[in-house]
């Protein structure tokens, strides 16, 4: 998911910290490398994060967008000026407007705000926006929790004890509970230098973006893959109680099914699924010294990869693979292009349950269709047994003109009585059930008073049955008796209509 990096840039930040008798470096010195360390991890694990720059002190700034070429983060880092006090409440605004602006408010994003330990001084500090959190009002909102999905990580460059982090501590964690999902607040262990700094972003990048590892199999080829980004567990809340399901490590293909039969289901997340063929190194923890040479990248084209194969025989048949996630848990695995020479094999993943896709039916009955005679192989979509309340076109009366239309509609049937008295019973019927649901009561005076009228202006040619029906249905539609509304208004009979 999107990465954003808020570093500190105020004057605090270049206070010196003393490395060894005649060595001293800057705090601002120290969460470069650190930030560059957890670049590195990133490049290496996590290639497909976006990550992006933002310097702040009393104001805040873009100092690089999004992006993939860490190596153009590094060297913004390296143009950093100092500044002014800190404003954390300036920047959190600030990262809420760019990640609205770039990904939009349903785009999960990580947050990493690296700082000093202090929290400001004055009417810009931390404490003081704390203070006047229950006096805002819709024009200045605190920006927390964000607009959008977000985990929040506060980084401080301080030594345990210093005593600015031990008065600011309380408040960098309400900052992070605020903000919900789960976020952390990290101190360098022991004391304050390079390695201590380095080895908790280290461990902060393992936290984030600890990748997914499985295998996909299909009867009795399989392959090991990883999941980008990684699935998160999927908390389903009902009316007394919620239940956690955890992704398997075994995704297993269970059949195919065309794609224009699979639509577009309602789906709980969607992940890249790349290869891999470090076999016996699923949990090799995030450091510097993994990466992949030539020869390993060589060797690693030459074995035949069941992803790669399932890959190409999708992407050529316009099919997509059901496939289990967990127990009585679905998921399509389909090739997705993002351009027209490039393509990605993508999993999207269902809510838990086999009864998910409507059209679909039941996952559990679906079988091959080699394994039934002619006669019994159905279609999609699969027609449910009983009928649904929604079967019929509701009512829908946002505007004037949505109402004059289903007047019309009657009185059009009502000129064509009795060849439409059906027709003509069964949108009043409608109208009624809709007008009385909705407290809509003189609607139905109107109509009788509108029947009436009509009555009065019919044409000598009408049929006869055309006035006593309307009359009647004014008669009904005025009685107070008739305004329950399980109540059917039933044609009158007559001797026009008794054949």
């Amino acid at each position: 998911m999107p990465t954003v990096l808020l570093l500190d840039v105020s004057l605090s930040m270049i206070r010196p910290v003393q490395i060894s008798e005649n060595v001293e470096i800057s705090r601002k010195y120290l969460a470069i490398q650190g930030i560059n360390t957890f670049l590195d991890c990133l490049s290496v694990h996590s290639r497909l994060e976006f990550i992006a720059l933002v310097a702040f002190s009393s104001l805040h700034e873009e100092r690089c967008p999004f992006t993939r070429d860490y190596n153009a983060l590094k060297l913004e880092l390296q143009k950093l000026e100092d500044y002014d006090k800190t404003s954390i409440e300036s920047a959190l605004q600030g990262v809420n407007q760019m990640v609205l602006g770039e990904w939009g408010n349903n785009s999960a994003c990580q947050i990493v705000l690296i700082t000093d330990g202090n929290s400001g001084v004055g009417p810009m500090s931390l404490s003081e926006s704390f203070s006047t959190l229950n006096h805002r009002n819709a024009s200045n909102p605190f920006p927390l929790p964000f607009s959008f999905p977000a985990k929040l990580h506060v980084v401080c460059i301080a030594p345990p004890d210093d005593p600015n982090l031990m008065k600011s501590k309380p408040l960098y964690q309400r900052l992070v509970d605020m903000a919900g999902y789960n976020g952390s607040l990290s101190v360098p262990d022991g004391g304050l230098n390079e390695v201590s700094v380095v080895t908790m972003f280290q461990k902060l990048a393992e936290e984030m973006y600890t990748s997914f590892r499985g295998t996909l199999k299909c009867g009795n080829l399989e392959s090991r893959i990883i999941l980008s980004p990684a699935p998160i567990p999927y908390i389903k809340v009902t009316d007394f109680d919620s239940q956690t399901y955890v992704l398997s490590e075994l995704i297993e293909v269970c059949g195919y099914i065309p794609i224009s039969d699979v639509g577009s289901p309602m789906a709980i997340s969607r992940h890249l699924i790349l290869p891999t063929s470090n076999l016996g190194k699923e949990n090799v923890p995030l450091n510097m010294e993994i990466d992949l040479t030539e020869d390993d990248a060589t060797e690693e084209g030459k074995i035949p990869s069941f992803c790669v194969l399932l890959h190409g025989a999708l992407k050529v048949e316009n099919m997509s693979a059901l496939v289990t996630v967990g127990d009585n848990w679905f998921g399509f695995i389909y090739s997705w292009a993002d351009s027209k020479k490039k393509s990605n094999l993508m999993l999207t993943v269902l809510t838990p349950g086999s009864d998910v896709v409507p059209w679909l039916g039941d996952l559990n009955h679906l079988d091959s269709t080699d394994n039934l005679p002619p006669d019994q192989i159905g279609s999609f979509p699969v027609r449910p047994s009983e009928k649904r309340s929604y079967s019929q076109n509701g009512v829908v009366w946002i505007r004037q003109s949505g109402l004059q239309s289903d007047i019309q509609k009657i009185l059009r049937h009502a000129r064509k009585l009795p060849e439409k008295t059906q027709q003509f019973y069964k949108e009043l019927n409608r109208l009624r059930k809709a007008a009385i649901s909705l407290g809509f009561l003189d609607l139905l005076n109107g109509l009788a008073y509108i029947f009436e009228q009509e009555c009065t202006q019919l044409p000598g040619s009408a049929h006869p049955d055309c006035a006593l029906q309307l009359t009647h249905a004014a008669d009904v539609l005025r009685k107070t008796q008739n305004k329950d509304i399980k109540f059917v208004i039933l044609p009158l009979h007559t001797n026009y209509n008794s054949s």
